[in-house]
């Protein structure tokens, strides 16, 4: 059934045109909520591998190891968990765990994937990003292609990656 000019409309519920995102420029709330997630994710993970080499420590020599956080090493070794975390899911898929939840992706400046030497300039540069009071993301609020510091540096941006409504036909064609 079409709808022809100067049909009435239906009565009824109004009805909801909702555009796709696929391909516009994340925003903020998204891209922080996914972040705080990832951080979540690695914490956990890393604070897991803690436990498991402690618990196969005390099984194979009889002894405790003690955790603190103050150990240099131990915060050492989370930066560089979570280093690994963030440039291998980046380079791997474009995609952090919580960036797939949110449905969003980090992109080459033209809207490719990004390589792996983008991946890993965009992890080293994600800390300039906080110094001076977070100022480095800015340009994801005022900026119209909605960049943070270390995606100006890295040559990205972050995209919303999947179309809500495309996904819901798709699930639906299945049954």
């Amino acid at each position: 059934m079409t709808a022809r000019a100067g049909d009435a409309m239906p009565s009824g519920p109004p009805v909801v045109i909702r555009q796709s995102l696929q391909g516009k420029y994340s925003g903020f709330a998204s891209r922080f909520v996914a972040f705080a997630v990832d951080i979540g994710i690695g914490l956990g993970v890393f604070m897991l591998a803690l436990a498991a080499i402690s618990w196969a420590a005390k099984v194979l020599t009889g002894k405790d190891i003690t955790w603190n956080k103050g150990d240099i090493w131990v915060i050492i070794a989370y930066a560089v968990w979570q280093f690994i975390y963030f440039a291998y899911s980046w380079a791997a898929s474009g995609r952090t765990a919580g960036m797939a939840l949110f449905g969003i992706r980090v992109v080459r400046d033209d809207g490719a994937y990004a390589s792996g030497r983008q991946a890993v300039v965009r992890t080293l540069a994600l800390p300039l990003s906080f110094l001076l009071l977070g100022l480095g993301f800015l340009g994801i609020l005022l900026g119209d292609r909605r960049r943070a510091l270390h995606d100006v540096i890295a040559g990205t941006a972050v995209v919303y990656s999947w179309d809500a409504r495309a996904a819901r036909l798709r699930f639906l064609s299945r049954g």
